[in-house]
């Protein structure tokens, strides 16, 4: 089975969407499956293309058995809603007409940007294909939760679009129960719709003891190091984080931020404003440095601003996290507490609520038994949110619409409790 899967994020980016779309790749080779992924040099966080990439209008690379097609496209980084959108839509159209070229049996778009599963639909149509929309957040609700674009009728047009996409996919996958639940009670069938969520390769992020290297370096030998690794962004509201780092007493307590965003700059403005020397605000480290960072960490932060919107997700950070032992200090409410709450995790908080994130955050610091049965639950998550099992039923998803069955795929799924 051929298959095409667009997405403009993939390795070496290792941000979630590039993480999910490799992994699931590599799985689906090893199950005889020929993958091409159509994409662009990559760029991101900053918009600048990385060493040993040119910014060309086609080139080929195999990587690990996927063949990788990196197509042209406009950069911009955090550059403001006007340029982040022509970056999405140049790519959009290169990878278009790029797909038109590649023998496929089934083609896969992601989102959440849809300009590019708006190319997934148009390859499909022209070369009479059946196509999957990959939803891995609801958009353009995230952009309305954090107020990027405040044009009721932008909204309103993007909201038709999404709306079409969704009634000319030939499948939808999304990420989270939430996910389907919001999407079928807006007239979508909910026999179109698979959930496939995130999880972790187990042997991409094993135990490991803390850097002593990064310790000295950063001078954090003895400390509780509360750590958040990712994007900086405008839904994250790590602000809130500071402002309570700004109130934490404890001398031995500090906050390792680690990644870029469109809100690093008024984080470090922050900083230095709340003289806040208990808070490290280090840039984004490749793929293979994020695994001695998480191992320096005591607890990981993953934290939403307050909204509705974000009770839907589950941010993939958790399994990673997880998969390292490290409990979950989550600053978010609705289907990722359930999860957190059951493994016993971690411990919530009402986002952006400062009291209980002090209260959460010195239990898990001063109280042993509590810390130990976290990161007990914490492995018991990671092994329950297994990488390759999330593959396997997307592959039976894509081998049922290939064949043009539209029955659900359902997978038995194994816990550990």
């Amino acid at each position: 089975m051929r298959v095409l899967f667009l997405t403009d994020n993939f390795p070496p980016e290792s941000n979630a969407p590039a993480n999910r779309t490799y992994e699931h790749a590599l799985e689906w080779i090893n199950k005889g499956a020929e993958v091409t992924v159509i994409t662009c040099v990559p760029n991101f966080p900053h918009g600048k293309t990385y060493a040993g990439f040119r910014n060309k209008l086609w080139q080929t690379e195999m990587k690990n058995g996927i063949r990788v097609i990196r197509v042209w496209s406009y950069m911009a980084g955090n550059a403001g809603v006007l340029r982040r959108t022509l970056d999405y839509v140049s790519f959009a159209v290169t990878a278009f007409f790029a797909a038109l070229f590649v023998k496929t049996d089934v083609i896969i778009a992601t989102t959440p940007q849809f300009f590019t599963a708006t190319a997934g639909y148009a390859a499909a149509l022209c070369k009479f294909k059946p196509w999957i929309m990959e939803v891995r957040d609801l958009w353009p609700e995230s952009i309305k939760a954090v107020d990027a674009i405040k044009h009721e009728r932008v909204i309103d047009f993007l909201e038709k679009i999404e709306l079409f996409l969704y009634r000319k996919a030939t499948r939808i996958v999304v990420v989270t129960d939430a996910f389907k639940k919001n999407i079928s009670g807006r007239g979508i069938p909910q026999g179109k719709i698979d959930v496939v969520k995130n999880g972790v390769v187990l042997r991409n992020y094993p135990e490991l003891p803390k850097s002593q290297e990064l310790l000295t370096k950063h001078n954090l030998h003895g400390k509780f190091i509360v750590g958040y690794m990712g994007t900086h962004g405008l839904a994250h509201k790590l602000d809130f984080v500071l402002d309570c780092a700004a109130a934490v007493t404890d001398p031995n307590v500090h906050f390792v931020f680690v990644g870029n965003g469109a809100k690093r700059e008024e984080l470090l403005a922050q900083k230095k404003r709340l003289n806040l020397a208990n808070v490290s605000l280090l840039p984004s480290v490749t793929k293979a440095q994020t695994r001695a960072f998480i191992s320096i960490f005591d607890v990981a932060l993953v934290n939403l601003r307050r909204s509705d919107t974000f009770k839907t997700v589950i941010p993939s950070k958790i399994f990673e996290n997880a998969a390292m032992g490290k409990p979950i200090l989550l600053g978010l409410e609705g289907e990722s507490r359930v999860i957190i709450d059951e493994y016993g995790a971690g411990r919530s908080f009402e986002p952006e609520n400062t009291e209980e994130f002090m209260r959460v955050l010195q239990t898990l610091q001063t109280d042993k038994k509590v810390y130990a049965e976290c990161r007990s639950g914490a492995l018991v998550l990671a092994q329950n949110f297994s990488r390759r099992a999330a593959a396997a039923k997307m592959y039976k998803i894509i081998e049922r619409t290939a064949s043009g069955q539209d029955a659900p795929v359902a997978l038995r799924e194994e816990r550990i409790l």
